[in-house]
């Protein structure tokens, strides 16, 4: 099996330069690009498994790369880590909700980084059976990664995609964001309980244009349930 291939978008050259000898030593293999332009360049020369992503980028900065990256079909499954030295919890919730899937803020160890990669990657290659599901309404195909609304295809996101998977195989049940982490995210993760209202807004928003995120409830004080009740 070959190795992941990441994707290391930052304009500083020594931090891109320590950060592809971090990802090589690691197993994977290593594509650097400096800015948005030869970031796409690399893209379509080698689609990437991951991608690094710097917040701070001259002229079109990460956040604004990440979303078109994810409005594009070619590129909208892609794993995104956002790497910026920004520790505010509303610059975090603004990199989750320009389409990153994970955030790391800097100085962070090669360890750490590291581990976030692999968990990252094991969740975007989900174990899921090939069966389809279908609930109120919505038929999800785990083996096309394919959700379709009375005949109309659903674009989500590969976070959303598991998230509503789960959903739609607990129905009726409320989970708290711990045990939504545990169980969309996996247990071996840095991510926020914060991270879980993101994803459910964006799976919201994806359901909203089939008149379907009433599917997906808040229970106040105790988590999200799936119900076609």
């Amino acid at each position: 099996m070959m190795s992941a291939k990441i994707l290391i978008v930052e304009d500083e050259p020594a931090i891109q330069e320590l950060l592809a000898f971090n990802v090589t030593q690691a197993g994977f293999q290593a594509l650097c690009a400096a800015d948005a332009d030869s970031a796409w360049q690399q893209i379509r020369n080698s689609r990437p498994d991951l991608i690094l992503l710097d917040w701070m980028l001259p002229n079109t900065s990460g956040v604004i790369l990440a979303k078109q990256l994810r409005t594009d079909p070619h590129t909208k499954d892609i794993p995104i880590i956002m790497l910026t030295a920004r520790g505010e919890e509303r610059d975090k919730v603004l990199g989750l909700e320009s389409g990153a899937d994970d955030y790391i803020t800097k100085p962070f160890s090669p360890r750490e980084l590291m581990a976030r990669i692999r968990a990252v990657l094991r969740r975007h290659t989900p174990q899921m059976p090939d069966k389809m599901v279908a609930a109120g309404g919505l038929e999800l195909s785990a083996a096309s990664h394919r959700v379709i609304a009375n005949g109309v295809v659903i674009e989500l996101g590969p976070t959303e995609f598991r998230l509503l998977h789960f959903f739609m195989t607990h129905m009726e049940r409320v989970y708290s964001r711990t045990q939504l982490l545990d169980q969309v995210w996996g247990t071996q993760v840095f991510v926020e309980e914060r991270t879980v209202d993101v994803h459910i807004r964006r799976l919201r928003a994806a359901l909203e244009s089939v008149e379907m995120d009433s599917l997906i409830q808040t229970v106040r004080g105790s988590g999200y349930r799936f119900s076609i009740n």
